[in-house]
């Protein structure tokens, strides 16, 4: 699945954990004329309740794309009181200033990767969200022109992120790429890989 509007394209694979009907992953993202901002939230466990966790954690922030990195984290926390809880990842892209800001409570994970194959990996903050003060911290950047994103759930293993496919200018082919390496594969975990390109 793909979609390009003004200035980011993004592909997304995703896949249920074995024997489970949902996928406890849920995602959204949306581009305005200002600001792109991407989220992939990971419910606790598997099956429909992580699924609840994490959609809710989506529609908190459907409802308030243009607040800040922070606030939306802080928005999302509140609302999953009494809930199983989520790890979330969020990254806010604006156009204007160039710049993106990315957090992440929990194991949702972000690789940029410039137009050389240069590659940089933002680590999380530990944790997950389920209605209590968490401290955290918000990773800021510059955009470089025909950069790459990767957002990643936990499913996602260490030996696929060196995957020489990660590399690809086209988003399509890096998550055509890794449905193909991962095929016939049974996941332990529920998995999503978001690739995102912004182009200046």
């Amino acid at each position: 699945m793909s979609a390009k509007k003004n200035n980011v394209e993004v592909a997304i694979f995703q896949k249920a954990k074995k024997g489970q009907y949902y996928c406890g992953d849920s995602y959204f993202y949306t581009e305005t004329e200002n600001e792109f901002v991407c989220v992939l939230a990971d419910g606790l466990g598997s099956g429909e309740l992580a699924k609840e966790s994490s959609q809710i954690v989506i529609d908190i922030i459907k409802s308030n794309i243009h607040t800040t990195v922070e606030q939306l984290i802080k928005k999302s926390n509140q609302q999953l009181t009494g809930k199983r809880g989520a790890v979330i990842g969020i990254v806010k892209i604006e156009f204007h200033t160039r710049s993106y800001s990315f957090s992440s409570i929990g194991n949702i994970g972000m690789l940029t990767i410039t137009e050389n194959g240069k590659k940089k990996r933002n680590i999380p903050n530990s944790g997950f969200l389920a209605g209590y003060h968490r401290p955290f911290k918000v990773v800021t950047g510059r955009l470089e022109p025909k950069m790459n994103l990767i957002i990643f759930s936990d499913g996602v293993s260490e030996a696929e992120l060196s995957q020489r496919f990660l590399l690809n200018k086209d988003v399509n082919q890096v998550t055509n790429a890794y449905a193909n390496h991962i095929e016939g594969t049974a996941r332990s975990d529920d998995t999503t890989l978001i690739a995102i390109r912004y182009e200046d």
